[in-house]
């Protein structure tokens, strides 16, 4: 069962993250209805700090039908891992050979003329590479430049021919910077792909939409989507909340108060004394830090619930902890503080810890280090 408000953590335990693997498949299940589309659940940097295998696992359950992740390590580590669905990379360090991938059975995303020349050369007898054709539409990052459409698509078609390739898909990503930005971008991604037809490519699969533009630009699904925050209960909306759209978010990340200490009035507290007391009051020190990802631009800011109550960091975030002043407020060593979870318990989200460092919900999530425990659990 998932881990509610109120809850302690293990004797000896100072921090840890809960992940609810059955938020991820409902969260799956849901945005597949929404959307009406084939979904690729993307488990790239770790699942966005949840864990890529549980994640991949929970995301298949809730009926995606792929996994996608950045490079060829990550798909390596979920083969590793027993992950035996299609599974999708994208991003290839130069000069870096196929052939590991391709035995593997690894979907590659191509970018250039000579991605596809060296996906090519990982092909077996019997076994051709599945590729994704990748098309830069107007986001300035990696995919075939609109110049070399043609003699890729032309290329890609011959190899596909002979028994080489596979082409599987034509993707691009967009900027979410406006609808009509969105808009421009998948008429070019169109214009190609009747480009691509043209030359006699067939791919079964077109993905341009993420979670943003999966629910907010119904005519960017094309049957299939990519989806990442979403699937981890979080939105990608500045005006919608995880609820507004029917998420749950997977992710609890709480610590157990590790001191106590009553101080007078004037008291300062942690580096640079950036917070003094201004009664007596007692201060609760909660033992993580920015090592574990806890952004120190939230100092004075980040939002923490103990005993029922809403409190904020006071002071400066340090490596390894922080200090809250909650006052009067009764609080023991071994309560639970609850930095983030799920909104509608009560608890602060990740969304008021991006509030808090200036950043977004994607960074809070994404990066929670390693030496703080995750837990699977299961709502």
């Amino acid at each position: 069962m998932s881990v509610m408000p109120g809850s302690r953590l293990p004797e000896g335990m100072l921090r840890e993250a809960s992940v609810d693997v059955a938020a991820i498949a409902a969260n799956v299940q849901h945005l597949r209805r929404m959307t009406n589309s084939e979904v690729i659940a993307v488990v790239k940097a770790d699942g966005y700090g949840h864990g890529a295998t549980r994640s991949a696992v929970a995301a298949l359950a809730g009926g995606a039908t792929r996994i996608g992740v950045s490079d060829i390590t990550e798909a390596l580590a979920l083969r590793r891992a027993g992950i035996t669905a299609p599974i999708l990379a994208w991003l290839h360090a130069p000069g870096t050979s196929f052939r590991e991938a391709a035995a593997a059975g690894i979907e590659l995303g191509i970018s250039s003329f000579d991605q596809l020349q060296r996906a090519s050369a990982a092909a077996s007898v019997d076994r051709p590479v599945g590729v994704h054709l990748k098309l830069e539409t107007g986001l300035g990052r990696n995919g075939v430049a609109p110049a070399d459409y043609g003699v890729v698509f032309a290329e890609a078609a011959r190899l596909e021919r002979i028994g080489k390739l596979r082409v599987i898909g034509l993707f691009s990503h967009l900027s979410n910077t406006s609808d009509d930005d969105d808009r421009a971008a998948l008429r070019v991604f169109l214009d190609a792909a009747g480009s691509a037809a043209a030359l006699g490519l067939a791919p079964p699969l077109r993905h341009l939409a993420a979670t943003h533009a999966a629910i907010a630009l119904p005519e960017t699904r094309l049957g299939c989507v990519r989806l990442g925050i979403g699937i981890y209960g979080l939105s990608p909306f500045a005006d919608r909340t995880s609820a507004d759209l029917g998420l749950r978010p997977a992710m609890t990340l709480r610590a157990a108060v590790a001191a106590v200490r009553r101080v007078d009035a004037g008291h300062g507290v942690s580096y640079g004394y950036q917070h003094r007391t201004e009664r007596e009051s007692t201060l609760a020190l909660i033992p993580i830090g920015y090592a574990d990802g806890v952004p120190r631009n939230a100092s004075g800011r980040g939002p923490v619930w103990i005993g029922g109550k809403p409190f904020a960091v006071a002071g400066r975030v340090a490596m390894d902890q922080f200090v809250v002043d909650v006052g009067d407020h009764p609080v023991a060593v071994g309560d639970e503080a609850v930095l983030f979870g799920d909104p509608t318990l009560g608890v602060p989200s990740a969304d008021d810890w991006a509030r808090a460092a200036d950043t977004i919900n994607y960074e809070i999530v994404t990066r929670i280090g390693p030496r703080v425990p995750r837990r699977q659990v299961s709502s």
